[in-house]
């Protein structure tokens, strides 16, 4: 399965709904959202910063990700960024590919 990273930060709606639930409810309400499309949440932790929490976790397509940011857009509490993970042997083999490409401004 693809895995990804998630970026969320928080509106002032979700703040508030964090101070009200705490951390730990809302890691098992993001778990319980990724298992209901058929992934796993492998990692999730707070931060400071821009970035308020990140997700490490697999699911299995495209599709099932677009379903879980826009379902997370739509709510307004949060805002997230979706990152398609590679493994290094991933990054191996897109360096073997052979790809037509001529930069611009060369013949």
């Amino acid at each position: 399965m693809p895995r990804y990273l998630w970026q969320i930060s928080y509106t002032a709606t979700g703040a508030k709904g964090l101070l009200s639930e705490g951390g730990t409810s809302r890691r098992n309400a993001i778990t319980a959202m990724v298992e209901s499309v058929g992934g796993h949440v492998e990692v999730c932790y707070y931060a400071f910063g821009t970035t308020d929490l990140f997700v490490i976790g697999d699911v299995p397509d495209e599709v099932a990700a677009a379903s879980l940011s826009l379902r997370t857009a739509a709510a307004g509490a949060a805002r997230s960024q979706t990152v398609l993970l590679l493994t290094p042997e991933q990054r191996d083999e897109a360096t073997r590919r052979e790809v037509a490409y001529r930069p611009p401004g060369e013949s």
